[in-house]
């Protein structure tokens, strides 16, 4: 072998050796990019796997919150039946409570109408010697009664004396005295003749006998000119104050 070949074959490893080195080099590099694009997946699966687990998280979250809203909603619907149920009972009360007061005022009432008229049975006596002794009155009639064309009218006393004289008294009985039989007596007053004309030659003057009433109604009596009757220790006794000028 010749010294030109040795170096011809010396020359071909040189290359090799380098077209090697260069190999190893871009093998080198490639499995560099290879690891890091290896870690860099696994860095995107860790990330998606830790996105996946709060996801998984909240998924469970959402699921125990809407287990809870329908026992709420459960809870809610039980409340609002046991409302209704109640409200129905409340009302079915408040209906007996109004019928059993309904009835209360019936007896009630009547009881007033009863203590009313034994009120103008007691009465009667004492305010009939009132009457006579007092006002000289010669004819005296308890629960004077008119009727007319289908309506009537009631006195609970009516009295009056004829000739010179020639005058009337219309009496009101109450057991308790208040505004409202002072309106009716107002009533009873503006219709006398209306309902009695034969009785126009004669002065009518009103009397209120009573049980018991506030000083302001016993006022209103008194500035409508009529006369006043109390409760006394003759039974009634004639309240109406030393000269007093009654309404004719």
């Amino acid at each position: 072998m010749s010294i030109a070949e040795l170096k011809q074959i010396i020359e071909s490893i040189t290359i090799t050796q380098r077209e090697t080195a260069a190999e190893l080099r871009d093998t080198e590099r490639m499995v560099k990019e290879n690891t890091a694009q290896i870690w860099e997946t696994e860095r995107l699966v860790k990330e998606d796997a830790a996105r996946m687990k709060e996801r998984d998280r909240r998924m469970e979250e959402m699921d125990r919150r809407m287990e809870e809203t329908g026992r709420q909603i459960e809870k809610t619907g039980r409340q609002i039946e046991e409302t209704d149920r109640q409200m129905k009972e409340t009302d079915r009360q408040m209906k007996e409570t109004g019928r059993k007061l309904r009835e209360i005022g019936k007896q009630v009432g009547g009881l007033g109408n009863k203590f009313g008229t034994f009120a103008e049975g007691l009465a009667f006596s004492s305010i009939e010697r009132i009457l006579r002794k007092d006002f000289g009155m010669e004819a005296v009639t308890p629960r004077f009664s008119v009727i007319k064309g289908g309506e009537g009218q009631e006195y609970d006393v009516l009295a009056y004396c004829n000739g010179e004289a020639s005058k009337g008294m219309i009496v009101e009985v109450k057991s308790s005295l208040d505004l409202a039989v002072i309106e009716q007596m107002k009533r009873k007053m503006d219709r006398l003749f209306h309902w009695m004309p034969e009785h126009r030659d004669k002065e009518f003057q009103g009397m209120v006998a009573y049980v018991e009433g506030s000083a302001a109604a016993r006022q209103a009596v008194l500035a409508h000119g009529w006369h006043l009757v109390q409760v006394g220790e003759d039974l009634f006794e004639l309240k109406t104050p030393p000269g007093f000028v009654p309404k004719i």
